[in-house]
């Protein structure tokens, strides 16, 4: 028997009966220290301590999940600046842009009549709009008075949306202001600063608030995120096999590589952010969805009322225990889908999360997988990493890179040819709610292939 066959067949069955979600990402064992139980965690001495030895364990430099946990026993709140939290990898960099236009890499602005490409094009890049691109429009971290202004009114947003479809009524409009004006016929701004900014430090609202413990136990359950790290920029996308939702199409993503990009969004129906944020993929989506495939793919929750439970999604009528069975994650995307009426195609991952971690994908995020099957973009991890205009710069980007690619090629073509679709690392990902008869006719067809 070919090895490779055997290795195959060894993977399919593990994923079929329902591995544990970190099993194959945890390469530096990442776990508490013997002598401490996750209970114990609730006293900060133990918590404390047990950082102190993980640091030991664990020395610099250390894997993301690593840095987390020790974030977390040391009291992280989770507000984007610690732990595992950063800025997004993406191969479109200010010198990329100026290579692409053959232009000196020392210059600070790109005009318009330098650049070469469609002025859509140019215009999307151009974030400031002050008709050229400077590496200013590029800069998507934290300290970006673009990306902060941005974050305020996120959250001013969420304030306001009492749904939590991450849509504003106007129902909801004269709501928020009845409840800010108490009564009276107007505002003011200390009446509305009162209203977006309570009193008291700058911390989870009340019920919303975790404990280390359960910080802990989601972390190891990969609800706050995946302690696997997922593939770096330029490195092979991971291949999958999922199924869509509301029918019996499966959609295979080495198959849809070729002469477009392929945006993934990740997400869940828990995750606040994410819910507030949906609608600019959505958008996103219906500006460029004759250009790129865009696949959401649904993740298990974030909040979920038996792990780090928020009252806020209670509110909103976003409550529901974490799926044990692929059914009860089927009803949970139901649900989101209801609430946000996505029009892109919508994915669910096995129950034990196998494309999600193979991705890094929980609790939310964002890719862009070029035409030959690579990371050309990899957002920062959810929440705070969750940006989709900055996606939207990227994919911009790389239709000018497969633009470019083709005139190369071919630069007489009018269309593009697709090309044989590469294999996406040793091993590809098969989540354990693909049906063995169906899928493994595909299956059967690349192993054939990989063997000859």
């Amino acid at each position: 028997m070919n090895l490779r066959y055997f290795f195959v067949l060894i993977w399919n069955v593990f994923w079929l009966n329902g591995a544990p979600s970190q099993a194959f990402a945890q390469g530096d064992s990442l776990a508490l220290p013997k002598d401490i139980t996750i209970e114990m965690l609730a006293d900060p001495k133990w918590a404390a301590s047990a950082a102190n030895q993980l640091e030991n364990t664990h020395p610099l430099p250390r894997s993301e999940g690593a840095r987390m946990l020790i974030a977390i026993l040391k009291g992280s709140q989770l507000n984007g600046s610690d732990g595992w939290f950063g800025p997004a990898q993406s191969r479109y960099s200010w010198n990329w842009l100026l290579n692409k236009n053959g232009l000196d890499p020392k210059i600070q602005t790109l005009e318009r009549n330098q650049f070469q490409g469609s002025l859509d094009l140019f215009d999307q890049i151009d974030r400031d709009g002050d008709g050229r691109i400077s590496p200013t429009d590029l800069d998507w971290s934290d300290k970006n008075p673009f990306v902060m202004q941005s974050g305020l009114i996120n959250r001013v947003f969420r304030r306001i949306d009492s749904s939590g479809n991450g849509r504003l009524t106007r129902e909801e409009w004269e709501m928020f202001f009845q409840n800010a004006a108490k009564g009276n016929d107007s505002l003011s701004a200390y009446d509305l600063r009162g209203a977006l900014i309570p009193r008291g430090p700058m911390v989870f609202p009340s019920g919303d608030a975790p404990t280390v413990p359960v910080l802990v136990k989601g972390l190891f359950a990969g609800e706050i995120g995946s302690i696997s790290e997922g593939p770096k920029v330029g490195a092979p996308a991971p291949d999958f096999v999922l199924k869509k939702t509301g029918g019996d199409h499966w959609v295979t993503l080495s198959k849809v590589i070729g002469p477009k990009p392929v945006v993934l969004v990740f997400g869940n129906f828990t995750c606040g952010p994410f819910r507030s944020l949906y609608p600019d993929v959505e958008s996103i989506y219906n500006r460029h969805k004759n250009n790129a495939n865009f696949f959401m793919i649904y993740v298990r929750e974030a909040h979920p009322t038996d792990g780090w439970r928020m009252d806020s999604n209670g509110k909103m009528g976003v409550s529901l225990k974490q799926p044990t069975t692929l059914g009860e994650r089927v009803e949970a995307c139901a649900m989101f889908q209801k609430k946000l009426n996505p029009s892109m195609p919508v994915l669910v991952d096995g129950l034990s999360d196998p494309v999600g971690t193979a991705y890094s994908g929980m609790p939310a995020r964002l890719y862009v997988i070029d035409t030959e099957g690579k990371v050309a973009y990899k957002s920062g991890r959810g929440p705070f990493g969750f940006k989709p205009m900055e996606m939207e710069q990227a994919l911009v980007m790389s239709f000018i890179e497969a633009e470019k690619a083709k005139n190369a090629s071919n630069p007489q073509a009018e269309t593009i040819t697709p090309k044989t679709n590469p294999s996406f690392g040793p091993i590809p990902v098969k989540p354990n709610n693909a049906p063995f008869p169906e899928s493994q006719k595909g299956l059967r067809k690349w192993l054939r292939w990989k063997s000859k």
